[in-house]
This record gives structure tokens, C-alpha cells and sequence, in this order.
């Protein structure tokens, strides 16, 4: 029988869904990032990156052996067929390291666990939550700060945003709704006021 709490925490990209994950952090809650481990993942000579330069070529491999992300972030994008491609290959990776990573928060005496993970519906992660937290912002905030951060054109920053499901989908399918339109104290009273929930 499991002896932690697996709470899921899910958004839109650019929703500042990493600034609320640093708010549990802060509050000495086991936060395990999905995109941390992605890029061990992507460490040079990683058997899931010659998985990935099979699929996909070796155009998305730099010369020092590791990962274009922008390369091929542009491929997986522009296609839903490559981009579940993508996401069939990664997520089985994804979720064992996140189990081994639940494993060892235990071992420290965390009875909480917060498995951050934007992919969290896609990769199935869901199921083994006991509660989902998504953090959601407007359009115009969300393409902004997707440039600012990832130094991309608006065009590069909608093609991820459409790949995403809509605020509707995660309002139906989550337990809880931090709206992220405001400025960072007020999102950390809404986070504060979540967690004390849970």
C-alpha cells in the first residue's frame, strides 16, 4: 500500500505553473519535476535519446551528442502524429524515474509528494494522483511570458499553446484551479490557501 499523498500538478505552458511548484517547495513538500527529469533523459549517449535520433533523425542530435530541443520542438509541434510520438517514447522513462524518485521522498519521511509534470494527463500520470492542481493563465499572459522565457517568436509560442488542451479540459478534469492572472503574492495566498486545503 502506497504511504504518501500523490498530488498532480498540471497547466497551461506559461501559466507560471513552475513558480507555484517553488511555493510547495518553499513550504518543505517533496516536488518532483517532470521536465528535470526529461532532460537527464536527454544527457548525451542516453538510451532514450538514440531512441529518439531513430524516430526522429540524427538532424535533432548537436555535435557534442546532445539534444536540439529547438529542433525538435519545431518537428513535434507542427504534427499531433509526431508529437504523440514523442510522448510515447518519453513518458514510460518519465514515469518510472518519477517512481523511483516517490520511492527515495519516502525514505526522507515526505508523506506528501507533488509530481509537477506538464504532460500530466497525456503521460497517463493522472491515474496515480490523489488530487490534480492545474495552474491557468489568460492567452495574451501565457504568450507572453512563453516568448520572454524561451527567447521563441509568438508564432513558435501559439503552435505549443494549440498543441495543449484548453483551460475548459482542465478545469473538468481538476481538483483544484489556481488562475494565474494576477501579480506573485497573490498567487502565493492561492497557492497557500490550496495547500492548507490538502
Amino acid at each position: 500500500m502506497r504511504k504518501c499523498k500523490i498530488i498532480g500538478l498540471t497547466g497551461q505552458s506559461g501559466a507560471g505553473k513552475s513558480t507555484v511548484a517553488q511555493f510547495f517547495v518553499n513550504e518543505g513538500i517533496a516536488v518532483i519535476n517532470a521536465d528535470s527529469i526529461v532532460k537527464e533523459l536527454y544527457c548525451a549517449d542516453s538510451f532514450c535519446l538514440k531512441i529518439l535520433s531513430l524516430q526522429f533523425g540524427d538532424e535533432i542530435i548537436n555535435e557534442d551528442g546532445s539534444l536540439n530541443r529547438t529542433f525538435l520542438a519545431e518537428i513535434v509541434f507542427s504534427s499531433k502524429e509526431k508529437l504523440d510520438l514523442l510522448n510515447s517514447i518519453i513518458h514510460p522513462f518519465v514515469m518510472s524515474r518519477f517512481l523511483d524518485k516517490t520511492k527515495e521522498a519516502l525514505k526522507r519521511g515526505k508523506r506528501l509528494v507533488v509530481f509537477d509534470a506538464p504532460q500530466l494527463f497525456e503521460s497517463k500520470a493522472d491515474l496515480i494522483c490523489d488530487e490534480i492542481i492545474a495552474v491557468t493563465a489568460s492567452r495574451e499572459k501565457r504568450l507572453q511570458r512563453i516568448c520572454l522565457r524561451d527567447g521563441i517568436s509568438q508564432k513558435q509560442a501559439e503552435k505549443r499553446i494549440n498543441a495543449q488542451y484548453n483551460e475548459d479540459f482542465f478545469r473538468a478534469n481538476c481538483d483544484y484551479i489556481i488562475e494565474n492572472d494576477c501579480d506573485l503574492m497573490s498567487l502565493k495566498d492561492k497557492t497557500l490557501s490550496v495547500i492548507n486545503s490538502i
